[in-house]
């Protein structure tokens, strides 16, 4: 069977009906992606990217500014993730905010925006989507799952919920158990500073002007978090250059994300546990952390590690050398470009 989007880079898969693990049934989910690539008549040459909690399809296009940084040195013609060989799928998350049914969508039931009525997902739900895009696609089989912080949660929960539909998986600055409690505070912090918001409405702040400048300080916040300091006292040496030149990028990300998909997206790591489920986990496993990343810090691999052997998963660990924390995995993705290819090899192999 031919793939229908060979030659496509971008598009939208409607799913007409898509039950959650809750129970509720959405109508009319989309689900958009991008491609890069062309897919083998087998359908078996395909990698899918899994991107991270604010970032969106785009981070496999060249010279992307994402959250993931530049992803040039990992995904491209010649690179591990070579687009010569495999046909490279990157969908937004059901949820998110680039294209993907999410809380400024309308809900066909009513006719109005989804809004605080939101439903709410699991992880679980959010891969279950993208197994359904790559049926459409006419993948039948992945070689591989690459995807940096939220996008390794999903890259985790693909191999336990659809163990037989890859070769292996690349988990990279994330954890197998996002931990309930931290992401209840996540949220419920979410919710605190969201409210102060005048035109916040309980979340139905669509059409009362936006909460953009609240979401630019939350963004804020998480730049500076995820290591944005280290990168641009690469250029700069001004504590003020430097801070301004942060709430700048924090204004353009709040520009284009909404921040109910921050609350959504947030949700949905409560549930979120894999460790308890690595027995169910049937191919090899490249487990990376950064050295500097604070939230997910390498002291995590050995705990991790050493639950994977004992569940008798085949799994190695490279550790990335960087001063970028949890931004790594673009900012230096030349330092781990080259473990992924060998990885790449092997399994290709």
């Amino acid at each position: 069977m031919s793939s229908p989007v060979e030659a496509a880079s971008a598009g939208t898969f409607v799913i007409d009906e898509f039950k959650l693990c809750s129970g509720v049934v959405m109508r009319g989910v989309d689900i958009a992606y991008r491609t890069r690539g062309r897919l083998a008549a087998d359908g078996r040459n395909a990698v899918l990217i899994t991107h991270g909690y604010t970032s969106g399809p785009q981070m496999i296009e060249p010279a992307s500014a994402t959250g993931e940084g530049d992803w040039n040195n990992i995904v491209g013609p010649g690179k591990p993730v070579d687009t010569d060989k495999f046909f490279v799928v990157c969908p937004n998350m059901l949820g998110s905010s680039y294209g993907s049914t999410n809380a400024a969508s309308i809900d066909p039931a009513t006719g109005k925006r989804y809004a605080a009525k939101f439903p709410e997902l699991t992880v679980s739900d959010i891969v279950a989507t993208q197994h359904a895009l790559l049926k459409h696609l006419c993948v039948t089989h992945l070689v591989a799952i690459v995807g940096p912080s939220y996008g390794g949660f999903q890259a985790l929960q693909w191999a336990v919920d659809y163990p037989d539909f890859m070769s292996a998986i690349v988990p990279v600055v994330t954890s197998p158990l996002a931990q309930r409690e931290r992401a209840e505070a996540n949220v419920a912090g979410l919710h605190a500073t969201l409210s102060k918001n005048p035109n916040w409405n309980g979340g139905d702040y669509y059409d009362r002007g936006g909460v953009v400048d609240t979401l630019a300080q939350i963004r804020t916040a998480t730049l500076k978090n995820y290591g944005i300091e280290a990168r641009l006292r690469e250029t700069m040496s001004d504590p003020a250059a430097i801070e301004a030149a942060i709430r700048a990028e924090a204004s353009r990300r709040a520009e284009s994300f909404d921040a109910k998909s921050l609350i959504i997206l947030g949700a949905a790591m409560r549930s979120f546990d894999v460790k308890s489920r690595f027995r169910e986990i049937k191919v090899p496993v490249l487990y990376i952390l950064s050295r500097t990343d604070k939230l997910f810090p390498p002291s995590l691999a050995p705990g991790v590690m050493q639950a994977f052997r004992e569940a008798g998963v085949d799994a190695e660990y490279f550790e990335l050398d960087s001063e970028f924390g949890h931004s790594a995995s673009g900012k230096d993705a030349h330092k781990w470009a080259p473990k992924l290819r060998t990885f790449m090899a092997r399994i290709a192999r």
